[in-house]
């Protein structure tokens, strides 16, 4: 009987680490859905012709202006979170570098 009970166990054991890895994929997939389509949803903070995807470590950044006149009127680095998700060690620390003022623009010169 127990050896039964053990194999009822572990296969309920399977089914539901199936189900939450399944439900993780779902997950993921439907954020990087929304990643894609953010520019064109409501309250995005910028017109979409004035953004360009990075994907990681941030996923787009915009120069809001741009498509629409000659004056770009600031830079945006934009993180797309869906539900509850937060923002990762990596993306605290660029936030954490933007909000500092640690950026710069840097001309390479490929020769």
């Amino acid at each position: 009987m127990g050896k039964i009970f053990e194999r009822i166990s572990q296969r309920e054991k399977i089914r539901s680490e199936r189900k939450d890895a399944v439900n993780r994929s779902r997950a993921v997939l439907g954020g990087q859905m929304t990643e894609q389509v953010a520019p064109f949803l409501p309250n995005f903070p910028c017109n979409p012709a004035d953004v360009r995807f990075v994907g990681k470590p941030i996923d787009f950044v915009a120069f809001p202006g741009a498509a629409q006149s000659d004056s770009i009127q600031e830079v945006l680095f934009i993180e797309v979170k869906t539900g509850t998700s937060k923002l990762s060690e990596r993306e605290k620390q660029i936030k954490a570098a933007v909000e500092s003022g640690r950026v710069r623009y840097v001309v390479y010169r490929a020769e």
